[in-house]
């Protein structure tokens, strides 16, 4: 696990150096905000939504190394070539946008496979353990990423160079991967196939209608909570152009929130395994003070919400995988993840462009309507835990 976490932390300085000034960067090329929540929301639930593809893909051909090192391969080209998007001049969002998107991709390429492999990897009750050290040494980069992207933006007074020197990090995670492929030559994903005469084909089977109910509600609540908790494109956007934060410390800030991130995912991962999946409860909670705070007129104010986003986000990014390894049969884990992503993405698209086009304008609405909907998800999570205990 500690070996992923590594090629997780180098390939998470390319990605989230990149996030930490994707709107910003978008908003420089001439994107409105509407546009930059399209595009960071469609990113996001390209990352997801393909899931639905490529994790039976990965459970059937049992090929989990090779998509493993496509994505990631993907990620190290895409983002450095976003350095070219300024020198475009119009169609220089159509480019950045394209790229976004192709990296997203890659994203949605790897994360199945990989997420098998790991909870393969985990042993007894330690899913959560598994899922939450990956995490927070995935977060170390998150955090690094947008640090480096910040000193080459104040050295230089542009956003365009910190997307390539985020190349070496990019070429190193290939490198690690490739090394622990070679050490790891027998680890699959699952201990044994799937019985002769039960392999599943077809849409159902690609939709994950055989897996557990449980699986299902949870999917649900995990999306609503997905869905309003926006993206760091449309909060960075408002704040930069509120005047609240400098341009180049935008990244800075996304820095603070991967760092909130690394330990809630150890912390809520420590406690999953001993407590179960009650400790998930907390999310909508979260995520539904958020918009208040994110998008608030003080700068202290817009810190803490930004911090809480990041607790947030590194719970849904580590935690609920292993309530989806819990409750999925070790062959069908790829499958379970993609169908997991898939219904996360949908929530993905829905709230960056529902963010994008109302945080302007109507953010009293945007407020209410996330309130609503994390008010669902709870609901959807205590009949979850209830079904479990």
């Amino acid at each position: 696990m500690v070996a992923f976490g590594l090629v997780s932390l180098s390939a998470d300085m390319v990605y989230e150096g990149m996030r930490s000034i994707s709107g910003p960067f978008l908003g420089a090329l001439g994107a409105s905000a509407l546009v930059v929540g399209i595009i960071t929301g469609a990113g996001e639930a390209m990352a997801l939504l393909l899931r639905l593809a490529t994790g039976p893909w990965a459970d059937r051909s049992g090929r989990h190394w090779r998509l493993t090192v496509v994505g990631y391969g993907l990620t190290a080209v895409c983002v450095p070539l976003l350095a070219l998007a300024p020198a475009l001049g119009t169609a220089g969002v159509a480019v950045a946008a394209a790229l976004i998107l192709l990296e997203r991709a890659g994203k949605a390429v790897r994360s199945p496979a990989k997420s098998a492999l790991l909870a393969r990897v985990a042993t007894g009750g330690s899913l959560g353990k598994a899922f939450g050290v990956h995490k927070a040494l995935d977060q170390v980069g998150a955090f690094v990423g947008p640090l480096v992207v910040a000193g080459v933006t104040a050295l230089t007074g542009v956003l365009w160079p910190g997307f390539a020197v985020l190349a070496v990090p990019g070429v190193l995670s290939l490198l690690l991967l490739a090394q622990l492929a070679r050490r790891s030559p027998g680890l699959t994903a699952v201990e044994q196939p799937e019985p002769d005469g039960i392999e599943r084909r077809g849409l159902g089977a690609v939709l994950g209608v055989d897996l557990p109910p449980r699986f299902h509600v949870f999917s649900a609540a995990s999306a609503l909570a997905t869905a309003g908790l926006m993206t760091f494109g449309v909060i960075s956007y408002r704040f930069v152009e509120e005047g609240l934060v400098p341009l180049a410390a935008a990244p800075v800030v996304y820095a603070l929130a991967m760092a909130t991130a690394a330990l809630a995912a150890l912390a809520t991962g420590w406690v999953f395994d001993r407590s179960g999946a009650r400790v998930l409860l907390v999310v909508p909670v979260l995520v539904a003070v958020l918009p208040p705070l994110v998008f608030g007129d003080r700068l202290w104010v817009v810190l803490a919400g930004v911090a809480l986003w990041g607790v947030a986000t590194g719970v849904l990014d580590s935690t609920v995988k292993a309530q989806v390894a819990a409750v999925v049969p070790a062959p069908r884990r790829a499958t379970g993840y993609g169908v997991f992503a898939a219904v996360q993405g949908l929530g993905a698209v829905v709230g960056g462009a529902t963010a994008g086009a109302l945080v302007t304008h109507h953010a009293t609405t945007l407020a209410l309507l996330v309130a609503g909907a994390q008010a669902l998800a709870l609901v959807l999570l205590l009949a979850t835990v209830r079904v479990r205990a």
